[in-house]
């Protein structure tokens, strides 16, 4: 018998489970996504030096974070027979996914914390989490990179102190459980180096939001023996910890952006790095000062505030000049205050007078040139030239 050249239909009777077709369902379609999905999670993982089971998608860095956080402190409290109370330390300059995320935990009742304050130069010292680590610690978090003075802390030395603390003084009804480490990866997934193994991390958060030509979805690394609770039910999928049906197309895009921008990094960190160091020479003759550490810090991120001039009224003019800038973290601005981020780098007396003066934020891109430095320079002496008769 002949065999028939006839192509099959592909007829779509599935819209119940999912518009699109769903990595859970088990037609064809279904199980092409489900493919899909497997390879996407498998490239990540080679970026992040994990194993595929290791990676898991979110709806964006913002669950990731609370995903470490929360998920870390529930599963303490589900395996925690002894009515122990969970101890969590962090920085004073976090994201607020983090910071406010450790301030609810506390005011439930569910864990003790610690926020230990920066050096002057933005970055933690390392020193400084050996002497607040105790029995009940269950975990620590400090952002690798800072969304707002782009500072980087030394989280390879941070990990150290971790190991060194399971290892020796890990005591008592604890001393078989660690303490787990997460870090913040948002700003620094696009310039620094991810591996979690040369990181020493147990927890690392990504957002897709960050990378050029990814989608707006979220990753959190677990290490496989970490163990963490979900924060909302559902179904079965990322492997039992984050329920509801994954979102696919996004989860493409950011695989294979994050490859893509991974591969090409060094090459473009040279050439911002060069931006950068030119603009904060020429900009800090405005009579302005840096925020942040000059070497420790993003290729990409300049910060600096100007006395007496408020940073949104900056933000502004130079809007209406067509520099887009920024004065504090996007999460935050809505709060009329100035920038916690730029108030912890500083002492409370110095900052007195300038309470709610904030730091203006220039960020760099790959679409970023020189002649876009020279003119956001030459427009704002012009701007400071007028300011400066009203705020002096």
């Amino acid at each position: 018998m002949a065999k028939s050249n006839r192509k099959l239909k592909n007829i779509y009777l599935d819209y119940a489970a999912s518009v699109l077709p769903n990595p859970s369902s088990i037609h064809s379609l279904g199980v092409k996504a489900k493919k899909d999905l497997q390879k996407a999670r498998k490239e990540v993982a080679l970026v992040l030096g994990a194993h595929d089971d290791e990676v898991f998608f979110t709806s964006g860095g913002t669950e990731s974070n609370n995903l470490a956080i929360q998920g870390a402190v529930y599963s303490f409290l589900e395996k925690n027979s002894n009515k122990i109370k969970p101890h969590i330390i962090t920085t004073n300059i976090e994201h607020p996914s983090v910071l406010e995320t450790f301030k609810i935990l506390e005011k439930r009742k569910l864990a003790e914390i610690t926020i230990l304050p920066v050096e002057e130069n933005g970055i933690l010292d390392p020193k400084k989490i050996r002497k607040e680590l105790k029995g009940n610690t269950v975990l620590v978090s400090v952002m690798y990179a800072n969304n707002e003075i782009g500072t980087i802390q030394p989280i390879r030395e941070i990990a150290k102190e971790i190991r060194h603390f399971n290892k020796n003084n890990r005591q008592g009804l604890l001393k078989d459980r660690p303490c787990l480490f997460h870090t913040d990866a948002v700003q620094a997934i696009n310039y620094l180096d991810v591996n979690v193994e040369r990181l020493g991390v147990d927890l690392l958060s990504i957002s897709g939001t960050k990378i050029e030509r990814a989608g707006r979805i979220g990753v959190l690394y677990k290490k496989r023996n970490v163990k963490l609770s979900p924060l909302f039910g559902g179904g079965d999928q990322e492997m039992g910890l984050r329920g509801g049906t994954e979102n696919l197309p996004e989860i493409l895009k950011l695989s294979k952006a994050l490859k893509s921008t991974i591969e090409g990094s060094e090459k473009e960190n040279k050439r911002l790095i060069k931006l950068r160091d030119y603009f904060i020479k020429k900009i800090i003759k405005f009579g302005c000062f840096l925020n942040g550490d000059l070497e420790n810090r993003l290729p990409n991120n300049i910060n600096v505030t100007f006395n007496k001039i408020p940073s949104d009224l900056l933000v502004l003019e130079l809007s209406a000049k067509g520099v887009m800038t920024s004065s504090k973290s996007a999460c935050k601005s809505s709060n009329k205050e100035g920038s916690y981020v730029i108030e912890a780098l500083h002492s409370a007396e110095a900052l007195l007078p300038q309470k709610e003066i904030g730091g203006l934020r220039f960020s760099l891109g790959k679409n970023t040139k020189k002649e876009d430095i020279d003119y956001t320079l030459k427009v704002l002496s012009q701007i400071l030239l007028k300011l400066k008769k009203w705020y002096n």
